[in-house]
C-alpha cells in the first residue's frame, strides 16, 4: 500500500511538472507569435500636398511633428532590435542590416537638425519618438527613448524580433 501512494505521488509530481511546463511553452509560443512593426519617417517642411503629414509625438505633451509620408526604414531594414538600460531608464536600440545602415547613413548625413518620426504597430499604432538628428549615423545603429512603459517597449522589441525573423527566413535562399 505504501508503494501505491509513492507512486502515486510520483506521478502527480510529473503531472505538475508537466502542466508548469506546459505553460511556460504555451507563453513562449504566444511570445513567438508576437508581432509589431517599425516605421522611420523623416520630418518635412509641409508643402500642402498628400506627401506629408502632421503627426502628434509624445502622449502627456504631443508635438506636432510634419512627417514624409512615406517612410524611409521599416521593419524590413532591421538585424536585431533590444531595450537597453541608460542612465535614468532604458531606451530601445535598434541595429540595421547593410541596407538599412547605408540609408541611415544617407539621411542623417543629408537632414542634421531635422526629426525621425518613428512609429509602431503592436497592440496599437502608436508615434513613439522623434529624436533630432545631431550627427551623421554610419553604424547602423539608432538609440531612442520611445513614449512607452518598459513593458511596452520589451513587447515592442520582441514583436519586431519576430517579425525580422519570420522576413529573413522567408526571403533567405
Amino acid at each position: 500500500m505504501k508503494i501505491w501512494i509513492a507512486r502515486f505521488n510520483i506521478y502527480l509530481l510529473i503531472v505538475a511538472a508537466g502542466l508548469q511546463t506546459g505553460c511556460k511553452t504555451t507563453e513562449e509560443k504566444q511570445r513567438n507569435k508576437e508581432a509589431a512593426t517599425l516605421r522611420f519617417h523623416l520630418e518635412i517642411n509641409a508643402d500642402g500636398t498628400e506627401r506629408n503629414r502632421g503627426v502628434p509625438i509624445y502622449r502627456d505633451r504631443p508635438v506636432l511633428v510634419n512627417v514624409v509620408r512615406d517612410p524611409f526604414l521599416t521593419e524590413g531594414d532591421i538585424l536585431t532590435a533590444s531595450v537597453v538600460d541608460v542612465l535614468g531608464g532604458f531606451s530601445i536600440q535598434i541595429k540595421f542590416d547593410q541596407h538599412g545602415t547605408l540609408v541611415l547613413d544617407m539621411v542623417s548625413a543629408a537632414n542634421k537638425g531635422k526629426r525621425i518620426g518613428i512609429q509602431s504597430l503592436f497592440v496599437e499604432s502608436r508615434w513613439l519618438a522623434a529624436p533630432i538628428i545631431t550627427r551623421r549615423i554610419q553604424d547602423g545603429v539608432l538609440i531612442f527613448t520611445p513614449d512607452a512603459s518598459r513593458e511596452e517597449a520589451e513587447r515592442i522589441v520582441r514583436g519586431v524580433n519576430n517579425v525580422v525573423k519570420k522576413l529573413k527566413k522567408k526571403f533567405t535562399f
